[in-house]
């Protein structure tokens, strides 16, 4: 199973959160690029770098991240996790989101290093924004399909995720299930197999 993050496994998206820490004015403009991008109205492509430039995180402001990731877990989420891979469903989470602010939230699912695909961050020696990995597929708008493919999960693969970037998954998951716990976007929803309001929902939907 892959799983998305940001409004999915977390009620978050990590870039608003911090453009939040910049004023109300980056934020509106940052959330208006993310929504967009999400609907599938522009292209992960056009944003995903010039929302870091305007942004600039530092090292400590990721990490800040990293901890509300964890406080904004989808409530049930680290339950189900823990169930369906007892039952041995492999998990894997595939996010447009940094890395670095994503792993404590993916250790707190139980989910390895390894079964973490997320956009690396860099920063200087005084831990400013250095820029990130421009080559990541999950920088793009279709790169979530290559980056499953790559991920050897076996077959049947259910792919769970909220915005249009998660449906490019589609091709390459056995079904993709559109996650409306946090936020409902029609178009996702209108190219999904189903939708998936919560995570005890998805544990049904999975476990029977």
């Amino acid at each position: 199973m892959v799983i998305d993050v940001d409004s999915t496994l977390s009620g978050i998206e990590g870039i608003d959160w911090l453009a939040a820490l910049r004023g109300p004015e980056l934020a509106t403009r940052i959330s208006e690029l993310t929504d967009r991008a999400m609907r599938g109205e522009i292209t992960l492509d056009a944003v995903y770098g010039e929302r870091l430039r305007m942004i600039a995180p530092t090292r400590r402001e990721v990490e800040a991240l990293g901890v509300r990731y964890a406080e904004a877990v989808a409530p049930g989420a680290i339950a189900t996790i823990g169930a369906l891979r007892r039952a041995g469903v492999a998990i894997a989470l595939v996010s447009g989101g940094l890395r670095e602010a994503i792993v404590p939230l993916a250790r707190l699912a139980g989910v390895d290093d390894h079964s973490l695909r997320a956009v690396p961050i860099r920063f200087d020696e005084q831990g400013n924004y250095a820029g990130f990995d421009a080559s990541s597929p999950l920088a793009t708008q279709q790169g979530k399909a290559e980056v499953v493919r790559g991920l050897a999960l076996g077959a049947p693969v259910l792919g769970v995720g909220d915005g249009a970037t998660d449906l490019a998954m589609r091709p390459a998951v056995s079904a993709f299930g559109a996650f409306t716990g946090f936020a409902r976007r029609e178009p996702v929803v209108r190219g999904a197999d189903f939708t998936i309001e919560s995570f005890a929902q998805l544990e049904a939907l999975v476990l029977g």
